[in-house]
């Protein structure tokens, strides 16, 4: 079934240029929502919170500034890169599975095919999060980090079809990576709300001061607060999936190894993550690391996962070096 490759690849290709269109109409409705039209627009949104703020407290003013966003038109550049994200995701998924049926095997022996796997998971998560509530604001920085990683992954990490080494020859491996992938798509949506709540926070500051048009977009985002709630919810979903990823990789690693632990630079990473998805749970939990402080703290978390991939598994030696480079 090798000759399915090619035409993975070609799927692969044609994603990546679907998934750059679609980040480009994300960015022009990024700047559209700095324009005079859509900033009127988003004014009684500002004029109702105020009388919130004044009458009914903050849950009153955040109830409001959300109903009011709620009934700003979404552009048609929004909904056609929404459009092309759901056809990038389709090629994509398709030269995943293409890979697969040509290695007749899961894809996800070496760093290429993670990494084919993990960006589908993002994407995925994505879009299916879109039935619960609308965070297609993110849509530029999702397209705009998979093109990228993609690239990174086809020029550095590609490699020819190869079976898979013992160690990984387990049902296991089906286990460990599905729930680590679906990890990473919910930690990558809560690193990019983390963003956002930044610079919100930000923009918030310069209001204060007088200045109202440094990052006009913004004003059409949720508040940093509701940035943060959604930010914490999706890490917790994500953490879930870590633990399950670390508990299965313990597993795994007594039926390969016999041992549950050893120490292995791959094991402490992931053991690093998993602590420091805790602490920034732990932290938003604790009213005094709420705010930009606890935004920072998911920042480095997801800074880790991607170090983790990136930099452990490529210079680090040890018993899971199976970059395949």
């Amino acid at each position: 079934m090798t000759e399915l490759e090619p035409y993975s690849t070609i799927a692969l290709y044609s994603g990546m240029i679907v998934y750059a269109i679609a980040f480009v109409f994300y960015v022009v409705d990024l700047a559209n929502r700095s324009g005079d039209a859509h900033l009127a627009a988003a004014a009684p949104a500002t004029g109702q919170a105020a009388a919130g703020a004044a009458g009914g407290g903050t849950a009153t003013m955040v109830k409001q500034r959300a109903a009011a966003q709620k009934k700003l038109p979404r552009s048609r550049w929004l909904r056609a890169g929404f459009a092309l994200t759901v056809l990038g995701f389709l090629l994509h998924l398709a030269a995943t599975v293409m890979r697969g049926i040509a290695a007749e095997r899961v894809p996800w022996a070496n760093m290429y095919e993670f990494a084919l796997t993990a960006t589908v998971s993002i994407v995925g998560i994505f879009l299916i999060v879109q039935f619960f509530i609308d965070l297609r604001f993110l849509g530029a920085l999702v397209t705009g980090m998979t093109v990228m990683f993609l690239g990174v992954a086809k020029v550095k990490y590609y490699v020819d079809i190869v079976p898979l080494v013992p160690a990984l020859d387990s049902y296991w491996l089906v286990i460990h990576i599905i729930v680590a992938v679906l990890a990473v798509g919910f930690f990558t949506l809560s690193f990019g709300l983390s963003l956002l709540q930044l610079l919100q926070a930000r923009r918030t500051t310069k209001v204060k001061i007088g200045d109202t048009k440094s990052m006009a977009f913004m004003t059409s985002f949720p508040n940093q607060v509701r940035l943060e709630d959604l930010a914490y919810r999706l890490a917790i979903i994500g953490f879930a999936f870590w633990t399950f990823t670390l508990i299965a990789g313990s597993i795994w690693a007594e039926a390969a190894w016999s041992r549950y632990w050893g120490w292995d630079v791959k094991e402490v990473w992931t053991f690093i993550i998993w602590v420091l998805y805790a602490g920034f749970i732990h932290a938003r939990a604790t009213r005094g690391w709420r705010g930009t402080r606890s935004a920072w703290l998911n920042i480095v978390a997801y800074a880790a996962v991607i170090f983790n991939f990136s930099v452990v598994n490529v210079f680090f030696k040890g018993l899971h070096a199976y970059s395949g480079l």
